[in-house]
Formats: C-alpha cells, sequence, structure tokens
C-alpha cells in the first residue's frame, strides 16, 4: 500500500515532514508572536511573573527576545491589551461556549485571550487574528482538537462585538476581586473613577532640566503642576523624540517626580538616594545640585540606572548594594527612600500588577518597607530629612505604615509640605501634610492624556 512506502521521499515521509512543520509552528509570518504572547501571558496569569522581567530586552523570556522588532512590539501590545481588559476578555469568551472550557485547557485559553485581544482592542485585522489562532491552536498538540472550537468562537466573536462587548463591559469588574475591594475601602467614593482610568493606556511624562513651557511647545505638550511636561505618546520610539539624544529630559511620571521635590533644600547637600534605579530620582536630585549617592541591590538595574545618567550627563557616585546594609557613618544631610511596594498606583503602565500581587504581598512588602525606614533613619545626620515614597495605593504601605513607625520613634516627626508648591495638586496633600495621588487626579477630557500614577510620599524629620 502506498502508506507503507519507506522510500527516500515516499508519501510516509511527506506527511511526516508535514507534520513536523504543523508541530514547529513554522508556517505563517505573525504565528511566532502569537506563540510568544500566549506564553508570556500563562507565565503573568498562572505563573504570576512579573511582566517586566519577561519583556525584558537584555535578560526576558528567549521567546520574546529572539523575535524580530516588529513581532516584539506586536507581542508588547498584545500582553498589555489582554492585561488590560482581561477580565471582559475572560467573560466575553465564556459567554461564547454553551459548556464552561474544560478545567485542564488552560493553554487553550491563553490562545483564546491572544485572539479576542486582537480583534477586540487592537488594529488587526479579524480575519488575520482568527486565521492565527487557528494554526497557533493546530500547531499545538495540546489545542489541536479545539481549532474547531478557536474558529468558530473567534469568528464569532468579530461578528458580534460591537453588539455583546458593551453589553460584557456593563456587568464585568474590571479587576480581580481582591484589587477592587481594596481600592473600594481606601478610596471610597474615588474608587470608580480610579478604576475607570486604570484600563486607559498613560500619557507619557517628562521630566525637563529647564524651559518646561519650551519644551512642551516643541513637542506639542503640556505643562503640568509638576513641572512635568506631558505629551502624547509618539508613533515611534520616545528616544526618537527632540532632546533625547541631548540629555534634555527624561521619561518619568508626574507623580513620581513630587518625593525629590520634597526636600527643603538640596543644592550642595549629601544625599542618598536608596532603591535609586532606574535612576529619575537620582537625576532630580543632581540637577538640584545635591551631591548624591544612588545605591541599589540590583547590578543589571544599577547598570541601567549609569547609563541613564551618563545620557543626562550627571555625575553620582552609586553603590551596589542593598539599603538595609549601607553604612555610612558620618550619615547624609538627606536621605530618599523609594521602597520596593505592590506597585498597585502603577496600573496603567504595569497591568499584570493586579494578577501578579496579592493581599499577602501588601502585607509582606509593608514589612520590608518599615524594615527599610528603620534603617534610612539612621543614616540622616541631625537637622536633615528623610522622603519616604513609594507607588502604592494601598494605605498599609503608606499612611499606615508611618503611623507606625511615628508609634515607635517618638523623636521623629511629619514634617508637613506646602500645597502652595504645586497648584492644581492641593487635593494631593493629606490632612498631615503627605501627598497622596491617585490615578483619577489631573482630569483631562481625553483619558490617555488624564491621571498620573498613584503615590505615597512624605517628609520626615527629628522633633
Amino acid at each position: 500500500m502506498v502508506l507503507s512506502d519507506t522510500r527516500p521521499g515516499g508519501p510516509r515521509r511527506r506527511l511526516q515532514k508535514s507534520q513536523d512543520r504543523r508541530d514547529s509552528g513554522d508556517l505563517k509570518p505573525g504565528l511566532a508572536a502569537r506563540q510568544a504572547a500566549s506564553r508570556l501571558l500563562s507565565a503573568v496569569t498562572e505563573s504570576r511573573a512579573s511582566l517586566d522581567g519577561l519583556l525584558d530586552p537584555a535578560g526576558g523570556n528567549p521567546a520574546f527576545t529572539g523575535l524580530g522588532d516588529q513581532d516584539r512590539l506586536l507581542v508588547r501590545a498584545i500582553l498589555l491589551s489582554a492585561l488590560r481588559h482581561l477580565q471582559v476578555i475572560d467573560a466575553f469568551i465564556d459567554s461564547l461556549v454553551d459548556n464552561p472550557l474544560p478545567e485542564g485547557a488552560k493553554a487553550l485559553r491563553q490562545v483564546l485571550r491572544v485572539g479576542a485581544a486582537q480583534i477586540l482592542y487592537l488594529d488587526v485585522p479579524d480575519r488575520a487574528a482568527v486565521d492565527l489562532a487557528v494554526t497557533q491552536a493546530d500547531s499545538d498538540p495540546r489545542n489541536r482538537r479545539f481549532a474547531g472550537l478557536v474558529n468558530a468562537l473567534l469568528r464569532r466573536m468579530a461578528r458580534e462585538k460591537d453588539q455583546l462587548l458593551p453589553e460584557i463591559m456593563a456587568v464585568t469588574p474590571d479587576f480581580p476581586d481582591w484589587f477592587e475591594s481594596r481600592l473600594r475601602t481606601s478610596y471610597g467614593k474615588d474608587a470608580g473613577a480610579i478604576l475607570s482610568i486604570m484600563s486607559e493606556p498613560p500619557a507619557i511624562d517628562l521630566t525637563v532640566k529647564s524651559d518646561a513651557d519650551g519644551w512642551a511647545a516643541q513637542l506639542g505638550g503640556v505643562v503640568l503642576p509638576t513641572g512635568s511636561v506631558r505629551i502624547a505618546r509618539p508613533d515611534g520610539p520616545v528616544s526618537g523624540l527632540a532632546g533625547y539624544d541631548d540629555g534634555a529630559w527624561w521619561v518619568q511620571d508626574a507623580a513620581a517626580s513630587l518625593p525629590a521635590q520634597m526636600f527643603s533644600k538640596l543644592e550642595g547637600l549629601e544625599i542618598a538616594d536608596l532603591c535609586a534605579a532606574p535612576g529619575g530620582k537620582t537625576a532630580q536630585l543632581a540637577l538640584a545640585g545635591a551631591r548624591v549617592t544612588a545605591c541599589d541591590q540590583s547590578a543589571t538595574r544599577l547598570e541601567r540606572l549609569r547609563g541613564n545618567l551618563e545620557r543626562l550627563g550627571f555625575d553620582v557616585a552609586t553603590q551596589l548594594t542593598r539599603a538595609q546594609d549601607l553604612i555610612a557613618p558620618e550619615g547624609f544631610d538627606g536621605v530618599l527612600l523609594d521602597a520596593p511596594c505592590s506597585s498597585t498606583g502603577t496600573v496603567r503602565r504595569h497591568p499584570d500588577i493586579p494578577y501578579t500581587k496579592g493581599p499577602e504581598d501588601v502585607m509582606r512588602l509593608a514589612r520590608v518597607q518599615r524594615d527599610l525606614l528603620d534603617h534610612a533613619a539612621g543614616l540622616v545626620r541631625p537637622g536633615g530629612e528623610l522622603v519616604f515614597s513609594n507607588c502604592s495605593l494601598d494605605p498599609e504601605e503608606g499612611e499606615e505604615m508611618v503611623a507606625g513607625f511615628l508609634a515607635d520613634h517618638p523623636a521623629w516627626k511629619i514634617r508637613p509640605v506646602d500645597a502652595a508648591r504645586w497648584p492644581g495638586l492641593e487635593g494631593a496633600i493629606t490632612a498631615q501634610g503627605e501627598i497622596r495621588t491617585h490615578p483619577a487626579m489631573l482630569g483631562n477630557d481625553d483619558p490617555r492624556l488624564a491621571g498620573l500614577d498613584g503615590f505615597y510620599a512624605v517628609v520626615l524629620i527629628r522633633r
């Protein structure tokens, strides 16, 4: 029989080569990008891997770093869209099947999520998104038997998205229960606006060395109360904009620029920047005339900081060390501790956070912050200032943690900040004189130009 022909090039060999090509997934342009997106989405949602780490150009996941430039851009866009709208995407998928997807079909769900993100939120032709999802399913032995389901479900999604998407969005929470419940408990009537804007991609804020008005005019942006210049996202890389190569500015969210502005004086003073990478706050301190010692425990991140400061033309001393291991017998005139945290204030730019963090992380990181704050206090000379900050929205990592520090250290107190320094951000100043920003502040008719990261910051001094 023909199928038993074992001669080189015979039917059996041709069938095997066809099977090998199908299993390799190397059949269509764009397929490797979708396979990478599914793999990385699985790492985030199932293994709680950091999206930043997976997409790091140097040390990221090989499925991503091995792609060409255009495919990497596509993978990033798919993942950001999928994670920003994951609750809605899953609800849409579930609404289109008569029976729930098999409990163990996790790889199938990732294929459907990647296809849905393109159909619902990206400028990808529906036919291409469906066709590549079907090919992806067919090339994976785990999903091959579901290829027909993938085809039927995504084709129907493409046909009915205009009608069904608004209905599903109206009844589907934007984020996981743990995240929404903590936010509503902490922010009450503001929680709805915060949750709503968190699903929108953020604008780009620039900290400029000088002439904010001039740079705003040149780049088509606006000047914010923080002195930052806000611009719409460019079509190409930010590094292609005027002023980048000259080191005239650096990318830094407006809220992230506040802690370094909270010192009463910086010119000529010795300042330690703990947990300093990637260096935006370090650059601010140096620009203001401080003699800065920047510390970070990660060699990779510290090297990135040095590269950023070199582009900007700042000469800063750096130390590879954990903040809690820094020893300075003479102390510093000021210390900036921008502590590691749950990063819940940065969900607009890091939409993986609600899926990689949980309440247990908030509690754990609050303890880490307290240990760091205790150590940082010992580095401050008499009469000096300690600025503590982080990008968490959770009071357990901010107001409550600092209140515990002050209760245990009666020699320290809060130096209230002057709200007049940031006209338009008066609502970010607490009754105790701390700064508490959240994403629904700095409104704009265009949500892509509105808001800022959630940040907590406070100035502490000895009584």
